[in-house]
């Protein structure tokens, strides 16, 4: 087991599944480790890309496997 500091209030968390504080119920900014994490947790302009090159990549996919 591993000891994280809440970066809010400070205190140790020793539940290595814990997502919330204990102590105070603010996060502890563990979400966002993977792919789907930064693409969830990062700016809107990066999502909106994101999302746009899927349904053009779909497009193009279906355009191609049509003919």
């Amino acid at each position: 087991m591993s000891e994280y500091t809440c970066p809010h209030c400070g205190m140790l968390i020793i539940d290595d599944d814990a997502l919330l504080c204990h102590h105070c119920g603010q996060s502890l900014e563990r979400a966002g480790k993977g792919f789907l994490g930064r693409i969830r947790y990062s700016n809107f302009k990066v999502v909106l890309f994101f999302m746009t090159f899927c349904v053009l990549l779909a497009f193009f996919v279906l355009m191609i496997f049509y003919n």
